[in-house]
């Protein structure tokens, strides 16, 4: 079945898929994307103990997910939404996919902007560069707390967000494209 649904999807992948969607879905998928790829940096350079390069592309990725955010809701606002309309089981997988994203994303702006307030604060960065040492360390133990949590939802999302976006307009097109 595994086999029958990934030779569907590459036979649908090489036509015109997409063609008809608004621009904002596309430019929200390289945004989608762009995001997951900083946060994948972002986790090598901390596991490579490069805290300053950490936190800057940590917030890159803040702000590419806010940029995101913000495109998908102009689209929504002007487009409303797309809906999947491939039959069979490739549907029940699409569902459970949007499901687990569209819950979790309610979370990730809260998580992901506690969590760079509480690095930023452990680096001494801006408005916390005068913080006291045991104060930082105390942020940084705070932050860590946060990530441990906040990233895998994040970067959950982030690529779910992209898979998404794969189903609906280029593996499965939607019949209403």
């Amino acid at each position: 079945m595994i086999a029958a649904l990934l030779a569907e999807a590459a036979s649908a992948a090489t036509s015109s898929a997409g063609q008809g969607a608004h621009p904002l879905v596309h430019l929200n998928a390289a945004l989608n994307t762009l995001a997951t790829l900083l946060l994948l940096v972002g986790l090598w350079r901390i596991r490579h103990r490069q805290e300053e390069a950490h936190g800057r592309t940590m917030l890159a990725a803040l702000f590419v997910s806010a940029a995101f955010l913000a495109s998908y809701l102009v689209y929504h606002s002007i487009a409303g939404s797309v809906r999947f309309t491939h039959p069979g089981p490739v549907r029940y997988v699409y569902y459970v996919i949007l499901l687990t994203h569209v819950l979790l994303a309610f979370a990730v702006p809260f998580l992901a902007i506690f969590a760079a307030i509480f690095g930023m604060r452990a680096l001494g960065w801006g408005w916390a560069a005068g913080l006291p040492a045991d104060k930082r360390l105390q942020a940084r133990r705070t932050h860590i707390r946060i990530v441990r949590w906040a990233y895998p939802i994040w970067l959950y999302v982030s690529i779910t967000g992209v898979l998404v976006y794969l189903m609906l307009y280029h593996l499965w097109p939607s019949a209403e494209l």
